[in-house]
């Protein structure tokens, strides 16, 4: 099994395209199950955010592996997979694994560093988990990844500049009202992960009087008292959007929320003079619907904006030493992966072993018959010593040659010495790098 990562990002895709590809968490395990049913594709990790659409998979041969992940994405955005190509990017075996650890240290986020991306990760890996879609190769590959990220976050500055999204999108905000949220009655729409990493952001900037409207109204209430906030009826969205400076939009619903009709009717419905409407959108699919920025008194931010505004943004303190740490553990992660592909060989080398001496002490048993079965057993004792014996420094050391670049050779002049029938993956896992439809930056 070799690993493969096709995915879409802020840094590939305009926001019209991660819409058409996010998968709704109700439908996250169905996609799941889609992906493991394909024909090359035998473990999957589905991570689906505002800002990135990911599949990590352990697929048995690359080509397979790409066309059964594009069809999927393709049925999933519901277009023709060519429609798909110019934005998707595609990172094979070792490419794979220093993408997704990138990911988890946070130097792929649009904002460098942020730390939310940890916790998506966690998400994705434990529901995917729960599906019994994430096998031996992807339980290892995350659980490093996260353990990657951790490390990355505690051992160098990234966290100084790793705010996160959310903080990001309210500093662009700010701009808009006076370089100063403090005193701004704002309102968060959506009671979900971004939801309340929005509340709490806004209450700690010094935002209020904080309201929260939610499909649930449930929700709502509990992360509303959480903070001192209000939980608003989302049937009373324009009048409480009339009240309000400042909105962060982050629900899960399908359809924006914030239409132009009742954007239009909360600003018509403001104190004149009152100063822009600032509109966070955090949503993918966007919350916001089409034409809202065209109102006269509204300020839009969406993932789009902020893509291009931060795009020149101040880089991580410390990101050369989380490169480093990444690099070092890409490596550990590649040596480990390299023994793990020499163990069906080795387990194959014993099983012939075995075979053999099994057959030769049936053979013994039929031209000596007299023996006792003490004797026997005395003999199989033996033999079998001389043959682990004789096996051990090999084994070993082709464990030890695996491990190292280019080590999976020793493994095919095993097989090939001692005609071991190992079940193999298509001849083009071999190749160490693919060049992809389209690379990111990560």
């Amino acid at each position: 099994m070799k690993l493969l990562v096709v995915g879409a990002s802020y840094r590939t895709a305009p926001v019209a395209t991660l819409e058409r590809l996010a998968v709704p968490p109700a439908d996250l395990t169905r996609t799941l199950d889609r992906l493991v049913a394909q024909p090359y594709v035998s473990e999957a990790v589905l991570v689906s955010t505002c800002n990135r659409v990911e599949v990590y998979a352990a697929v048995s041969g690359f080509h397979g592996g790409l066309g059964d992940i594009c069809a999927v994405l393709a049925e999933q955005a519901d277009c023709q997979p060519a429609a798909l190509a110019n934005h998707l990017y595609v990172h094979f075996d070792s490419a794979a694994v220093d993408h997704v650890f990138r990911v988890a240290a946070g130097l792929d986020s649009m904002v460098i560093g942020e730390a939310q991306i940890l916790g998506q990760l966690r998400d994705s890996y434990h529901r995917a988990g729960e599906a019994d879609t994430a096998g031996r190769l992807l339980h290892e590959l995350m659980q490093q990844a996260l353990r990657v990220g951790k490390r990355a976050h505690s051992e160098t500055g990234i966290d100084r500049a790793g705010q996160s999204v959310v903080t990001a999108a309210l500093g662009l905000a700010a701009g808009h009202l006076d370089d100063d949220l403090a005193g701004r009655p704002a309102l968060v729409v959506g009671a979900g992960a971004m939801g309340s990493l929005g509340v709490a952001t806004l209450s700690r900037l010094g935002a209020g009087p904080l309201s929260v409207t939610n499909r649930s109204t449930e929700r709502a209430v509990r992360l509303a008292e959480s903070y001192g906030a209000v939980a608003r009826p989302m049937a009373e969205l324009v009048d409480t959007l009339s009240t309000v400076d400042i909105v962060v939009a982050a629900t899960a619903s399908a359809e924006p929320v914030l239409t132009r009709t009742v954007v239009a009717e909360a600003v018509a419905a403001r104190d004149p003079g009152r100063g822009p409407l600032v509109l966070l959108d955090l949503a993918v699919p966007r919350d916001i619907g089409p034409g809202v920025a065209e109102l006269a008194g509204v300020e839009v931010i969406d993932i789009d904006r902020m893509a291009e505004l931060l795009a020149d943004g101040p880089a991580a303190v410390d990101a050369a030493a989380v490169e480093r740490i990444v690099a070092s553990e890409v490596e550990s992660f590649l040596t480990w992966l390299r023994g793990a592909d020499v163990a069906p060989t080795v387990a194959a080398l014993r099983g012939r072993a075995d075979d053999v001496v099994g057959a030769e002490l049936r053979r013994l048993a039929q031209r000596r018959p007299d023996l006792t079965d003490d004797q026997r057993a005395e003999i199989a004792r033996t033999v079998h010593r001389v043959v682990q014996r004789l096996l051990h420094q090999p084994t070993v050391r082709v464990r030890q040659l695996a491990a190292e670049p280019g080590g999976d050779q020793y493994a095919a002049l095993l097989r090939e010495l001692f005609d071991l029938q190992v079940p193999q993956t298509s001849p083009v896992d071999n190749v160490p790098d693919i060049t992809p439809i389209s690379r990111g930056e990560g």
